[in-house]
């Protein structure tokens, strides 16, 4: 198996999507954040001094959906028709579970703008929370599912 970011001589490169077809695509990423007791309840109880973890923590991962080209160097500048990024909380587990969805009509994927996106929102938790817990854990992040493009349709 080739990899497509190097050319034969082994130089980094872009890939050239120019003569590929425009369709919808989307992605959906998702990650999980482990956190204290005393974290997870403040959290949950929206106490922090910061503000609303949650409210924040979206707007940063929609914000780091489209600032992914940026941050990933070869990584194509895309228009993003939509992103979204949403919890699911296990107190049981004291786990936030982040996922985020990015949409786009373009020549390539957004795979890596959902997973920007769910680790970024992420790190924002981790932000606004370790002035509490500085043990706090983030792990598997990963492409939930994805359509669209030439190779089709994947499901973790």
């Amino acid at each position: 198996m080739e990899f497509s970011h190097f050319d034969h001589q082994g130089n980094a490169r872009m890939v050239d999507v120019g003569d590929k077809e425009i369709t919808e695509r989307t992605a959906v990423a998702c990650g999980t954040i482990t956190l204290s007791d005393e974290a997870m309840a403040a959290v949950t109880g929206r106490s922090l001094k910061k503000g609303d973890v949650f409210t924040v923590a979206q707007v940063a991962g929609i914000a780091g959906t489209k600032k992914t080209s940026d941050l990933i160097p070869m990584c194509h500048n895309i228009v993003l028709s939509n992103a979204s990024v949403t919890f699911e909380t296990d107190e049981d587990s004291n786990t936030i579970t982040v996922f985020c969805t990015a949409r786009t009509m373009s020549r390539t994927g957004v795979e890596m703008e959902a997973l920007t996106g769910a680790s970024i929102a992420l790190l924002t938790v981790y932000d606004m929370c370790k002035a509490i817990d500085k043990r706090m854990v983030i792990s598997n992040v990963h492409l939930v599912r994805k359509s669209g493009g030439r190779s089709g349709d994947f499901t973790f």
